[in-house]
C-alpha cells in the first residue's frame, strides 16, 4: 500500500460515500507529518478549515505549478 504524500497548495478530494452525496474538496495548507505525511491542515470549499487525517476515500491531486507560483 502507497503512504500518501502531499504538499502545501496540493487538493484533496473526498469522494462521497452514498449515492448523490457530493464529494468534498479543499486546498493543503499545512503538512503536519514528516515527509508530506498526513495529518493535514485544509481549507475546504466552504472556508472551514480543520486538521484532517485522510483515510481510502480521498485522493490528493498534486499542483506543482501552483506551488511555484505562491
Amino acid at each position: 500500500m502507497n503512504a500518501m504524500r502531499a504538499e502545501v497548495g496540493d487538493k484533496i478530494i473526498v469522494r462521497g460515500h452514498h449515492v448523490g452525496d457530493e464529494d468534498r474538496r479543499g486546498v493543503i495548507t499545512e503538512v503536519h507529518g514528516e515527509g508530506g505525511a498526513p495529518p493535514y491542515l485544509v481549507r475546504w470549499e466552504n472556508g472551514h478549515e480543520s486538521v484532517f487525517m485522510p483515510s481510502s476515500d480521498s485522493v490528493v491531486e498534486h499542483h506543482p505549478a501552483s506551488r511555484a507560483a505562491g
